[in-house]
């Protein structure tokens, strides 16, 4: 594991970082009766993508470990998409915003499974 190279440097710890940042805009936009349900389960969820991330490397102990939090990191990814999709039935965002979001979403959630697998030593 070259944690010198540093998580930040990760292009997938850029992009969660920035999505969980504008899912935060846009949750505080959701009516006042969500802030603490949907809108701050959301804000959580993709927060805690990119703390994964960091927290997996900073550990500096194995690629297994490494991987287990790349693993929740891909949990909270899958759990983003389902509350986007309560978000957009109950009308709190568009459906162009809704489907802009799942799409980097997918895209986030692809990049940690292809991370991880860089990190799995594979039995013979």
């Amino acid at each position: 594991m070259n944690v010198k190279q540093g998580y930040k440097n990760l292009e997938v710890y850029q992009r969660s970082y920035q999505m969980a940042r504008r899912v935060h805009e846009i949750s505080l936009k959701f009516p006042s009766f969500e802030r603490m349900e949907i809108a701050g389960q959301i804000r959580r969820a993709a927060i805690s993508i990119p703390l994964n991330i960091a927290e997996g490397y900073s550990k500096n102990e194995s690629n297994k470990e490494l991987c287990r939090f790349l693993r929740m990191s891909i949990g909270s990814a899958n759990e983003v998409l389902v509350l986007l999709d309560f978000s957009k039935d109950f009308n709190y965002i568009s459906v162009e915003g809704h489907e802009d979001l799942v799409n980097q979403y997918t895209q986030i959630a692809k990049m940690l499974q292809g991370l991880q697998k860089n990190y799995t030593t594979p039995y013979y």
